[in-house]
């Protein structure tokens, strides 16, 4: 499972490689009122997410987001932790 960081996280490259925790905790849109499907999935760091279209803290891969939401629901509110 695999994901890129914001600059929140990047730390000038430090995150490649670093492992977090991430839990679903709601939703951010009308779309898909409750995406969280429960749980948490662990991923890799292994890119960077720039702004102006990384508006996220931890860009997850399809396969990681939807081991914890909806995949329909695009973008979800997170909890994240390193490990």
């Amino acid at each position: 499972m695999i994901a890129a960081a914001s600059d929140a996280i990047w730390d000038n490259r430090a995150a490649c490689g670093r492992m977090y925790s991430v839990t679903c905790t709601g939703a951010t849109n009308l779309g898909v009122p409750q995406p969280c499907k429960g749980g948490s999935v662990v991923v890799k760091i292994v890119d960077y997410c720039p702004p102006p279209g990384c508006q996220a803290t931890i860009d997850l891969s399809q396969e990681a987001f939807s081991q914890i939401a909806d995949p329909n629901a695009g973008k979800i509110n997170i909890q994240y932790t390193q490990v």
